[in-house]
């Protein structure tokens, strides 16, 4: 019998499961051999000398539902640097934007649109923070020149991005965290949040508000039956608080069904520690998934660029009985980020299994730090995208300088790249 083997929006109708033969099928044709490569860009400005390219395209990826070739990259908020209590918005009107493209007949890769996020009103949103009581993280947003910017309360730090059968978009953010669904051009339908922001009744649960400033929900996929959400949180929450929260390896995994509203949370466990990501995730069956682990640092410096395939068959849902519960589940009167691992697998809760699926500095000398996005096209082949934080990166005093590639001293762009996985 044939192994189940899915993508989130991989060439096929959502509401049935293609084995992985088939996948394998309507990809053979298409051209991958001249990846990696670049996606094309123009400048967005140019600060103290240093150009800020409209890059970004790589934060979170998913392939076109039914277009073989196609697929759907985001940015995050936009370009910016650390700043005191906050962060510069070196171009602070920046809009987060969807970039659709494909790889043509002759393997090079073709922008067809670009799709800019909207608030209910149709006016493109920005990047900014939200307002307290609206997914604030507490941030505080300057222009390039340190003056005070406001906040945006249809603002998203946009991370990950689903693409559904019926042409519209999910995508989830590192603010609230929020998971918003967007039409088919980018203007907002719903935002599904911890708090009460909603655009509707549906909530997440409240524990995920306790998400710490730029480790929101980092990935989301859809389930191969169109039907539920998957989002991954960054990396550990501050539940209770900061200083209460000492399990550095345990983050969280949540589940949305689009139909219900009903919510799942399940454990996942890091290798790293606290400072390691949880990134994009995809889906290769109902139950199972790849995920992405990584450091901050570029590959070709000893950075930490790995893909996990997980399964959440057997993993304890741990949302409570109360999902408005700040503190969600609690083991002996402790939040689970209080306790360790052995007092959570003796209180008969179960993580998410995982199994390495890829090494990526190991298998392609990856270089890039920020590995973010991935898309499995079956056949065991793993598309694989890095956001390059629009070609800057933070001097150290707030401003922008050219974000260089260690190893070839180049500038860092959003490089499409297919690998075999196990």
């Amino acid at each position: 019998m044939k192994k189940l083997l899915c993508s989130v929006g991989i060439l096929a109708v959502l509401a049935s499961c293609k084995s992985d033969d088939d996948i394998a099928m309507v990809n053979q044709d298409i051209n991958y051999s001249k990846l990696p490569q670049e996606f094309p860009f123009s400048k967005l400005t140019t600060i103290n000398g240093v150009d800020v390219i409209n890059g970004g395209f790589g934060s979170g990826a998913a392939a076109h539902p039914t277009r073989k070739g196609e697929f759907y990259v985001i940015t995050d908020r936009g370009p910016n640097t650390d700043f005191q209590n906050g962060k510069k918005f070196l171009t602070p009107n920046f809009t987060p934007t969807i970039m659709h493209f494909k790889i043509n007949a002759d393997g090079n890769v073709e922008v067809i649109k670009y799709i800019k996020l909207k608030n209910p009103s149709g006016q493109p949103i920005t990047g900014l923070p939200n307002p307290v009581g609206m997914g604030s993280t507490g941030e505080v947003a300057y222009d390039a020149s340190g003056n005070v910017l406001g906040t945006d309360q249809y603002g998203l730090d946009s991370e990950s991005i689903v693409a559904a059968a019926d042409g519209t978009f999910w995508v989830s953010d590192e603010y609230g965290p929020h998971i918003v669904h967007y039409s088919a051009d980018g203007m907002e339908m719903e935002r599904i949040s911890p708090i009460g922001v909603n655009t509707g009744p549906r909530k997440l649960p409240a524990v995920l508000a306790k998400r710490r400033a730029n480790r929101g929900m980092e990935g989301l996929c859809m389930s191969p039956d169109g039907r539920t959400l998957v989002g991954t949180m960054q990396s550990m929450m501050y539940v209770p608080s900061k200083a209460l929260a000492t399990n550095k390896t345990l983050t969280r995994i949540v589940t949305f069904d689009t139909v219900t509203g009903q919510t799942k949370q399940f454990l996942y466990k890091q290798e790293g520690g606290a400072s390691d990501s949880v990134c994009d995730i995809t889906a290769l069956s109902n139950n199972e998934f790849l995920v992405i682990e990584r450091d901050g640092n570029f590959g070709s410096q000893g950075g930490i660029k790995k893909v996990y395939r997980i399964n959440l068959s057997n993993a304890t849902d741990v949302n409570g009985a109360d999902i408005t519960a700040v503190d969600g589940m609690k083991v002996n009167g402790k939040a689970l980020e209080q306790c360790s691992w052995d007092e959570i697998t003796n209180a008969g809760i179960k993580a998410v299994t995982k199994t390495l699926a890829v090494d990526l500095v190991a298998k392609l000398g990856y270089e890039h730090d920020k590995f973010e996005g991935i898309v499995y096209l079956g056949n065991n082949k793993l598309a694989v995208f890095n956001d390059d934080d629009f070609g800057v990166v933070d001097d150290g005093n707030g401003n922008p300088k050219a974000k260089i590639l260690p190893k070839t001293g180049k500038v860092d762009k959003g490089t499409m790249y297919v690998v075999d996985i196990q």
